[in-house]
């Protein structure tokens, strides 16, 4: 079994900065991907960032030069350093993992997720 558990998110003041952590734990094998997304109220779920484990991102579009993810595979966590945030990203932040728990199995993991309020 594995899970994620996430923590950082705050209320914070447009313009400012919070960073995000999940941390995975349980049966891991290898993690082959990570990211976090975003649900505001009333809204789908979208993807905000991913990281593989070789290091590749994807930011999206709206957050390109204002968010970071980055990972420690060490610890297996996954960090979103978010800058210059706007009201309208405020909502629940999940972080996801695609994760191997033994050769030949492979589970899609979602954290609680953690509040993110941005005041105008």
């Amino acid at each position: 079994q594995v899970q994620l558990v996430e923590s950082g998110g705050d209320l914070v003041q447009a313009g400012g900065s919070l960073r995000l952590s999940c941390a995975a734990s349980g049966s891991i094998f290898s993690i082959n991907a990570m990211g976090w997304y975003r649900q505001a109220p009333g809204k789908q779920r979208e993807l905000v960032a991913a990281m593989t484990q070789g290091g590749s991102t994807n930011h999206a579009d709206s957050v390109k030069g204002r968010f970071t993810i980055s990972r420690n595979n060490d610890k297996n966590t996954v960090d979103l350093q978010m800058n210059s945030l706007k009201p309208r990203e405020a909502g629940v932040y999940s972080c996801y993992g695609d994760i191997t728990t033994r050769p030949g199995v492979t589970v899609y993991v979602w954290g609680q997720g953690t509040q993110v309020t941005v005041s105008s």
